[in-house]
């Protein structure tokens, strides 16, 4: 019979806590045994809490005391904006943190990816906290980014839609923590899966190993396939015959399934129709046009069956080849698509030769580190989405902003219209220089479809006075949520427009001719027009769209 030595231990602690306790209780009751029972109570549940999972030092960041005394707000740099249709994207230059605090009202459950490069943690000089490197001597190391980690990914779970996924990157010195971490975000109603991406082929040399890997881990809805298929390259076809051997393969097993391919010059030129009962061909039949008709017949003379019927596989005719052996021909199909592997080889994944370097051609001398492979974020990206061409797809370590440029680059390739949303700090101006100026030179030079609205978290101080009192700052930053949220553009956009006070209504109305070509009115939550501004409304043609009050809450008294 085993023991559980820790509980054991627990139980006996909270009995000599209890005998403490009655003791206490016993004695002249004064301000300092009141203190003491209260000291006792904390005690108990400290020994009463979690026995199985996650358990670090938390800290606090600079931002937590910036947070405390500060609502975050975001300013527009018009600028730097990026006009060239296609969908409208964003980059947020600020603390990550309070910028998934903003998107939290205009995005919770809406995101349909998140793909995030967190600073490993290497204890190198390259991840800041509070304004110092967090070096390999650093007692805390593992905790400090595990409470920075924890509190953006409590957030992130709340942004993700019922399908959405997250993906975060991670090499070995914070794997093992992180799935600890993802697990207890998440929870029983998510698998975690583990991609091990080989980005670096020559090798990072260790004490005793050279690292060539890093990790992916994808965090899944349980019960949803949401991993599409992966596009198999030229060597990777699985090629295998078409016609069905064995003896439960012959033409009276499926009828519709003998039929004649149609060849000419080693090529694939149609299909026949499905052969009548009583016809029996004893071998291929070569047409008056030169071509041959293929049937499924071994080389024994038996009536076989292709493996699909004719409608399905005059489908798939780009995945069939004519094999020819010893003058004989066949029909091959091939399985250019397949599961993804947990195990991902890809010369182009090599983040030297198509991170730096590429970085580096649009960005000479760039002094960013350690950029993406682009095509590592792209396949990570295209398994979630490549089916949802609408997907909303957030990074929150954004970098070099890798993810923009992956995302734009699939949507060129599919048409389609997912958008992105980034967010870096500017240490070092990385947010100006790099992922803005990256996104911009891509644009440019690939001519993508995608436009571009550069934000900038902002913080208006709330310690020490009523709502009412920083309320009007509040309702100034508003249009950008609105924008981010519907991904619209309000500066010179005669289509749109937006109305948050009583006095804003009124001077729309007042000149509502001007808004001739005005189709869609945003409107504070907290208006209310009246008949004759409704009617004026409606004969214009203006559409309504209220704004939500969860934009507000920071307007609410507490």
């Amino acid at each position: 019979m085993s023991t559980n030595i820790s509980k054991q231990k627990r139980e006996d602690l909270l009995n000599k806590i209890k005998e403490i306790r009655t003791f206490i209780s016993a004695a002249p009751q004064d301000e300092n045994t009141g203190n003491l029972l209260s000291y006792l109570s904390d005690l108990e549940k400290d020994v009463n809490g979690k026995k199985y999972g996650l358990v670090f030092e938390e800290h606090r960041e600079e931002i937590d005391e910036v947070l405390d005394t500060h609502t975050p707000v975001l300013t527009e740099d018009k600028d730097l904006f990026i006009d060239n249709g296609g969908q409208m994207n964003f980059l947020i230059e600020g603390d990550n943190l309070a910028s998934l605090k903003l998107i939290e009202k205009t995005h919770k459950g809406k995101i349909d990816l998140i793909y995030i490069d967190p600073p490993y943690n290497t204890g190198a000089a390259n991840w800041i906290y509070d304004n110092n490197y967090v070096d390999r001597n650093d007692l805390f190391k593992h905790s400090k980014w595990l409470s920075m980690m924890q509190q953006r990914l409590i957030i992130a779970k709340k942004l993700l839609t019922d399908k959405g996924v997250l993906i975060c990157a991670i090499d070995e010195n914070e794997s093992a923590t992180l799935r600890l971490l993802l697990d207890e975000i998440f929870g029983e109603n998510y698998e975690y899966d583990c991609v091990t991406i080989v980005h670096n082929p020559r090798g990072i040399q260790g004490k005793n190993f050279s690292y060539t890997n890093e990790f992916a881990y994808f965090v899944i809805p349980k019960g949803d396939r949401v991993i599409g298929e992966r596009h198999l390259s030229d060597n990777e076809v699985y090629w295998s015959p078409l016609r069905n051997w064995g003896s439960e393969s012959l033409r009276t097993d499926a009828k519709n399934c003998f039929y004649p391919i149609l060849v000419k010059d080693d090529k694939i030129i149609g299909f026949g129709d499905v052969s009548p009962d009583d016809y029996h061909p004893k071998k291929n039949e070569i047409l008056d046009d030169g071509s041959i008709a293929i049937y499924p017949i071994d080389t024994k003379g038996i009536e076989r069956k292709w493996r699909y019927a004719r409608q399905s596989v005059e489908g798939i005719s780009d995945y069939l080849a004519v094999k020819k052996a010893k003058g004989v021909y066949d029909i091959e199909l091939g399985k250019t698509f397949g599961t993804y592997k947990t195990v991902w080889l890809n010369p182009k994944y090599d983040a030297n030769g198509y991170g730096k370097q590429l970085l580096n051609s649009l960005l000479p001398n760039c002094p960013f580190d350690f950029p993406k492979s682009l095509w590592n974020v792209y396949d990570c990206i295209y398994s979630v989405v490549a089916k949802r061409q609408g997907a909303t797809i957030l990074d929150f370590f954004a970098g070099s902003g890798t993810t923009g440029h992956a995302v734009m680059k699939l949507n060129a390739e599919d048409d389609g219209n997912r958008k992105f949303i980034l967010c870096t700090n500017n240490e070092n101006n990385i947010c100006r220089d790099v992922t803005y100026e990256r996104i911009k030179r891509v644009i440019d030079k690939e001519g993508y479809a995608a436009s571009l609205k550069y934000y900038k978290v902002d913080y208006i101080p709330i310690s020490n006075r009523m709502y009412y009192e920083y309320a009007d700052e509040l309702l100034s930053h508003i249009r950008e949520l609105v924008e981010m949220e519907n991904g619209v553009n309000f500066t010179d956009n005669a289509e749109i427009a937006i109305v948050l006070t009583e006095e804003d209504l009124a001077d729309f109305m007042a000149n509502i001719e001007a808004y001739c070509k005005c189709r869609k009115l945003y409107m504070g939550h907290d208006l209310l027009p009246d008949e004759e501004q409704e009617q004026s409304l409606a004969g214009h043609d203006i559409e309504i769209n209220i704004i939500p009050d969860y934009y507000y809450q920071d307007l609410q008294e507490v």
